[in-house]
């Protein structure tokens, strides 16, 4: 069974008599993309809470070449504020292990922009790590959508034929199941909006995979702690409001095609080998009818895109991931993932 982690301290000064000071237990993790608003609200509103004021907790924001805005200065003059900026998009998985890199808490608590902690969400999580068992690795929690109704958080391991059968559901129930419970429990996954991760565990399992640009990494992260001993759970009991989820969004080309390679990505790792072919086969052939539709209404950025999508399923199939992550790279060079141009 993996360890207990201890609470790390650092040393100041150089005499033996210097005292020393507690290090955060916890590390938030935010990802900005494009979200300085939504970064810059919820940074605030976290400052605002005792967990952050009495040092419990600390803000490590990683940036994934967003524009520069006037805010990136006002986030650095703030106290418990750590601001990386990166000149290129490296995806979320990458700018996840450099946030928990530069942290010093035994905790991750990863959150979206996006994402509005309710009253005593934060507080209500640094009492759980005191609750939790020694390996439990992941956690995550009540998503709520911007009217109050619920968003669902987790969902079953994805497999071939439930990837398929689900695409008859609604957008917002397809990777997810719904879970009628006031109990705190054990679950396959959970999603990385917002997702508590256990330091010991993130670096027994070598951070989160690299390969994946956005999406699906949250899932094969709870799949591979599973199979390494810690466990995953969901806490229904601490909530936040998730504004933005991608089931509420329009999906453009260049969303197709980092969600797509995701999957694909996960197929190659988890499932069978013939059903990563079949799946990359679906992929292209799905690629290949939405370039043709662009080109016939004359969209050529969106056209080249997926012709891009099918060059990865390519890549894919002749097991070179690097060749494909470049693709992706320059595809999305200067391109806004969230809206495609």
């Amino acid at each position: 069974m993996p360890p207990t982690a201890a609470a790390p301290h650092l040393q100041t000064g150089t005499s033996p008599a210097a005292p020393r000071l507690a290090l955060p237990r916890l590390s938030i993790i935010i990802v900005n993309y494009r979200q300085w608003e939504e970064t810059d609200a919820l940074v605030r509103r976290l400052q605002a809470t005792a967990g952050v004021q009495r040092g419990d907790a600390e803000i490590v924001i990683v940036d994934n070449h967003s524009p520069r805005h006037p805010l990136v200065k006002r986030l650095r003059r703030q106290p418990h504020v750590s601001l990386r900026r990166w000149e290129q998009n490296r995806g979320f998985a990458r700018a996840v292990n450099e946030g928990c890199r530069l942290s010093q808490g035994e905790w991750f608590l990863l959150l979206n922009p996006d994402i509005t902690p309710t009253d005593g969400f934060l507080e209500g999580v640094v009492a759980l790590l005191d609750q939790l068992e020694p390996n439990a690795g992941i956690v995550g929690f009540h998503l709520r959508n911007s009217d109050g109704s619920r968003q669902l958080s987790t969902g079953p391991l994805p497999t071939l034929g439930s990837t398929l059968a689900r695409l008859l559901l609604p957008r917002s129930r397809r990777k997810y199941h719904c879970i009628r419970t006031d109990q705190r429990c054990r679950v396959p996954w959970v999603t990385g909006c917002c997702l508590l991760l256990r330091r010991d565990c993130l670096r027994d399992l070598q951070g989160l995979d690299e390969d994946f640009f956005l999406y699906y990494e949250d899932v094969d992260l709870c799949r591979r702690a599973e199979e390494r001993g810690w466990t995953v759970w969901y806490e229904p009991n601490l909530a936040v409001v998730h504004h933005a989820p991608l089931h509420q969004r329009p999906v453009p080309a260049a969303m197709r095609l980092v969600t797509r390679h995701s999957l694909m990505t996960y197929a190659s790792k988890h499932w069978p080998r013939w059903q990563f072919r079949l799946l990359t086969r679906l992929v292209a052939t799905e690629a290949t009818a939405r370039r043709w539709y662009s080109w016939w209404t004359g969209d050529g950025h969106q056209a080249r895109l997926f012709a891009t999508l099918g060059d990865v399923c390519r890549d894919l199939r002749q097991a070179d991931s690097a060749e494909a992550q470049r693709r992706i790279d320059s595809a999305l060079r200067r391109v806004d993932v969230r809206v495609g141009v």
